[in-house]
């Protein structure tokens, strides 16, 4: 059965999965890249930017099995791009040139219709007008059974995680201090929500940390 998963998403000790001030010359916010420096230097970084070299240890792996047995990518508008409001033609087709790294049919939210875009590699963006169990319920049709991972950004995993529609977190907890921008955990129990951590492990730049979710909610 497909699972919902957030994988290789990194945060902040402080919380913050995303800097402030996102646009076009920050597409992760100020100091955003802070965040992703552990996956940087890894060698499958490298190669979707067909490149050769990068390290090859624990971070490297992990961050290679977080696109094992994907069918189906969901993310938030900002995540495809800096634009807002009403889309003002159709030139902006994503952060990734011809050819995005999802290989997948990819489920974008957003409050303005857009016609689906077809890229090369076997990416699809899809833009879903109707909330985020519509969205789901799209991408586990088209995953035939593998899972759909939820690529942000913050807003979005957290309007999944008050659904209490993930199964599964793995977020990358980095070394360094935002103090402001995306807040993860602002106003959301965990605990109360069911998850639990089980299961932590230590990178060259980062901690690795993963939720679970029980099969009922905590009492509080």
């Amino acid at each position: 059965m497909s699972k919902l998963r957030v994988l290789s998403f990194a945060v902040s000790i402080d919380g913050y999965g995303a800097g402030p001030n996102q646009d076009l010359q920050n597409p992760l916010g100020v100091r955003g890249p802070e965040l992703m420096d552990w996956f940087f230097h890894t060698q499958v970084w490298n190669q979707k930017q067909g490149r050769e070299g990068g390290e090859t240890g624990v971070d490297n792996g992990i961050a290679e099995k977080g696109f094992e047995n994907i069918g189906a990518w969901i993310l938030g508008r900002n995540m495809f791009g800096p634009i807002r409001g009403p889309w003002p033609d159709e030139s902006w087709k994503g952060w990734w040139g011809e050819e995005p790294p999802y290989h997948t049919p990819v489920y974008v939210l957003t409050h303005h219709a857009r016609a689906p875009i077809q890229m090369k590699g076997g990416t699809v963006f899809h833009f879903v007008t109707d909330g985020i169990q519509s969205a789901l319920k799209q991408a586990k049709a088209a995953a035939g059974g593998r899972d759909i991972r939820i690529g942000g950004g913050v807003a979005t995993i957290r309007q999944y995680l008050r659904a209490g529609l993930i199964d599964e977190l793995h977020l990358v907890i980095r070394p360094v201090l935002m103090g402001s921008g995306e807040h993860l955990w602002n106003g959301i129990d965990m605990h109360a929500l069911g998850y639990e951590c089980v299961k932590h492990v230590a990178g060259e730049r980062a901690m690795h940390v993963y939720l679970r979710k029980r099969s009922a909610p905590a009492s509080k």
